[in-house]
């Protein structure tokens, strides 16, 4: 009788134990998704505000004023220098 008794408590305690390991496996795998997903969007973010910073910043390089050319000193501005 008493072998039977320990066999069904052992039997209900490994049935407890197998599903606190899962639910404890699953609690770990839940809180990696959520770390994951939260990571993920972080990077999209960041992605997505340095595209934007990009974007501001080529028409500033694409507007910036070309040389000016130059002038040849006329002959009336060569007088004015050497007299």
């Amino acid at each position: 009788m008493n072998t039977r008794f320990s066999k069904a408590a052992e039997a209900l305690f490994r049935k407890q134990d197998k599903q606190a390991a899962l639910s404890e496996y699953d609690q770990q795998r839940i809180a990696e998704q959520e770390k994951s997903a939260r990571l993920r969007a972080l990077r999209l973010a960041k992605e997505a505000a340095d595209r934007k910073a990009a974007a501001q910043a080529a028409p500033t390089k694409a507007a910036a004023k070309k040389p000016v050319a130059k002038r040849r000193k006329t002959v009336a501005a060569m007088d004015a220098v050497s007299a």
